[in-house]
């Protein structure tokens, strides 16, 4: 069955309320373990059920946000999320207190029962009314940058849509490109000042209400982080301030030199050569054909995955007026299908996203009978995924680019590397404006410039002067829907970069650790998963300066100037 005839239908909450009071009811009358087990076999089949109708409004919404059906079922999500995790919140109080919990810890595995701890450490019915209110800002900042139509080159653009501009090999081209962007960022200014200052003031309001300081901690909690802490984090990210930011640096010095250039703008960061950055060749049909190509060769756990993916029409990668900007991958349970949504937009972005998605996607296709909260591992693990197979399906990379395939790979690894150090800026900024809720829109704004100059120690905001005003961290989406899920991307690129080195030594041996990672979906916390695919820590001192000669090797192999 296609995507087109998944069907939706919105739940009827109060038949969904009864159901769930029941199975609480049972689950604290249960006599034995068995009979436990049967009832929360029963939660979870409920659970898929309503997650499946949730995906698919929220896929469907992306797709197209101004389709007022899906709009209207958004709000009713938005408006109805709360009081399910209410009574979701029962059940898992429910079984958390069971008489029978070591024996079901024998059955379920003791991980399961770590995870609803924090989400029990998170809720209470009294912050319903604030959660509904954080969805609606978080829907309500989709909307306003989807909205984007931006004149240029004699057309209307999204922000996906002006990605192509942005780094276009002509620099007036790309000037006149982000300056039109930062326009429009500009013109909305007060309402993404308004939406992030009510998110923070709402988001600290939760956390006082469950008896925390800030909502830094809550964050943590809500993102399942049970085997390390904010303290790990800063020492991970003056890690990447010691070993990363100074070949970052490097690379913008060889890049500006590339470029003709004393030195790089930011409308200039975006661009790797002279000649532009590599293109795909080929539109989306013949891009998606490649990979099913790529797929079949690579291995038959991925060709049965991606042949399942197209076969059911479970990729969309278009950019359309109307679609949500970004790209991301989610799952529909019932139908055991996992979805890709991206904005393909003739720039190498449509061949990593394409491969970072399908690499969430592979990852949920292998563990996608695992019960619900073993279905995905927790950010930073389920990155590990997308981001290695990124670099897992670089000798497939000639189908993509052609003659361009070193000057791609060059690119992919040097902005691979160059995100690091924007990734620990984005959650330093959020560690301060969390810990600092009283801080205006403008000093916030402020705050982000000054955590920006400490890493990007050389980004320059000259001929593009509303960037000075610390307006970029606008364009990221994360920081509304998901906050505090950023870090976990460059702690991922960490371990990505682990695969490609293995790949680069042993690459039978490589794919079998990836695939078993895989394959074990979230059944164990993230320290657990790095080892069990025999990674280093990246939160240890070291495991970032063992990979940083690897890294400068490659770099240094390459005449980047040739391209």
């Amino acid at each position: 069955m296609t995507f087109e005839n998944y069907q939706y239908t919105r739940p009827n909450t109060d038949q969904l309320k009864e159901q769930l009071a029941a199975l609480v009811e049972r689950l604290n009358s249960a006599t034995n373990a068995k009979e436990t087990l049967d009832i929360f076999n029963e939660y979870n089949e409920l659970r898929n059920n309503v997650s499946t109708m949730s995906q698919l409004s929220e896929i469907r919404v992306t797709i197209d946000t101004t389709d007022k059906f899906y709009e209207a079922e958004q709000e009713f999500w938005d408006e109805f999320g709360p009081e399910l995790d209410s009574l979701y919140s029962k059940f898992d109080e429910a079984i958390f207190n069971s008489k029978f919990k070591e024996e079901l810890k024998k059955e379920i595995g003791e991980h399961y029962f770590n995870l609803i701890e924090t989400s029990l450490k998170v809720f209470s019915d009294e912050i319903i009314e604030d959660l509904k209110e954080e969805n609606k800002l978080s829907s309500e900042y989709t909307k306003l940058t989807s909205s984007a139509k931006i004149p240029f080159d004699g057309g209307e653009h999204n922000l996906s849509g002006m990605a192509k501009y942005t780094q276009d090999a002509n620099r007036e081209t790309r000037l006149l490109a982000n300056q039109a962007v930062a326009k429009f960022f500009k013109e909305n200014l007060e309402q993404y000042d308004s939406i992030y200052d009510r998110m923070i003031k709402v988001r600290t309001r939760i956390a006082k209400k469950l008896g925390f300081d800030n909502f830094v901690e809550v964050a943590y909690l809500r993102l399942h982080r049970t085997d390390y802490n904010a303290k790990d984090v800063a020492n991970y990210r003056k890690q990447i301030f010691e070993e990363i930011v100074p070949v970052v640096e490097e690379l913008k010095k060889a890049q500006a030199n590339r470029l003709g250039l004393e030195k790089l703008s930011f409308h200039d960061e975006g661009v790797t050569f002279k000649s532009g950055n590599p293109t795909p060749k080929g539109d989306r049909p013949t891009l998606v054909d490649h990979a099913k190509t790529m797929y079949k060769e690579l291995s038959p756990e991925t060709d049965e995955f991606f042949t399942f993916m197209t076969e059911n029409n479970l990729l969309d990668l278009d950019t359309k007026p109307g679609k949500a900007g970004g790209g991301y991958c989610t799952f529909i349970p019932n139908y055991k299908a996992p979805f890709i949504f991206a904005n393909f937009n003739q720039t190498p972005h449509d061949v990593t996203v394409l491969t970072h998605e399908a690499g969430h996607a592979f990852q949920v296709f292998q563990s996608r009978h695992h019960m619900p909260d073993y279905v995905w591992p927790t950010y930073e693990a389920c990155e590990i995924h997308s981001m290695s197979m990124e670099f897992l399906t670089w000798p497939w990379m000639n189908l993509f680019f052609q003659d361009e395939t070193e000057k791609f790979k060059y690119y992919h690894m040097a902005t691979s590397i160059k995100f690091l150090p924007y990734g620990v800026t984005v959650d330093e900024f959020q560690h301060e404006v969390y810990e600092n809720p009283e801080l205006t829109p403008k000093e916030r704004r402020m705050k982000w410039l000054e955590i920006e100059r400490k890493y990007l120690p050389s980004r320059y905001y000259e001929d593009i002067p509303e960037l000075d005003e610390g307006l970029f961290f606008y364009r990221q989406g994360h920081l509304f829907s998901v906050p505090f899920y950023y870090i976990d991307y460059t702690l991922a690129q960490v371990c990505a970069f682990q695969f490609w080195k293995k790949a680069n030594e042993n690459r039978e041996k490589a794919w079998k650790e990836y695939l078993h990672l895989c394959k074990l979906g979230g059944t164990k916390p993230f320290l657990e998963l790095v080892k069990e695919a025999n990674l280093e820590n990246p939160f240890e001192d070291g495991t970032i300066s063992n990979i940083v000669p690897e890294l400068r090797k490659y770099i240094d192999s390459v005449d980047a100037t040739k391209f």
